[in-house]
């Protein structure tokens, strides 16, 4: 059964550069990835997870994937700040879902307050084509296997 993505108003982050979308409209007519972490600058996100897509960017994008985008339930001077921390950063595109508005609608939300983080989005990666997602590969909690941008690949 295919799902399709949202249309919820959400800031995302190209290049350094913040705007306020529908994220709907912006992924009208892209075959794209959404990978999503539990928090910017946190352990397993930052050493790991981002650094794989940022390293196999160019083969998903001859692999005729359009972009790459990475959600977090985070505000966007964050999710910003994180994406410039790395030198090629702008090779991605973020997504700030602040409110966890997304995250919620894809049923991706989990509570981490025992961790002191709040409610976050759970560890995922999907491909989307022109809106439509027939599968979200979603990590149990603590674990980093399946959603590495290694292992997305092998299924392109």
């Amino acid at each position: 059964m295919n799902k399709i993505i949202p249309s919820i108003t959400v800031p995302i982050i190209k290049k350094g550069v913040t705007s306020k979308v529908i994220l709907s409209d912006e992924l009208k007519g892209k075959k794209i990835i959404i990978f999503g972490v539990p928090g910017a600058f946190t352990p397993t996100c930052s050493e790991k997870h981002m650094p794989s897509y940022l390293k196999l960017h160019k083969q998903f994008i001859d692999k005729g994937i359009d972009d790459i985008y990475c959600l977090s339930v985070n505000d966007d001077y964050v999710m910003k700040a994180w994406l410039l921390n790395y030198t090629d950063g702008d090779k991605i595109i973020g997504i700030a879902d602040g409110n966890g508005d997304i995250s919620k609608n894809l049923e991706l939300l989990v509570d981490k307050t025992k961790n002191y983080m709040g409610m976050r989005s759970a560890r995922f990666a999907m491909v989307v084509t022109d809106n439509i997602y027939n599968e979200i590969i979603i990590e149990k909690t603590g674990e980093y296997i399946k959603t590495s941008a290694e292992s997305l690949f092998e299924k392109i």
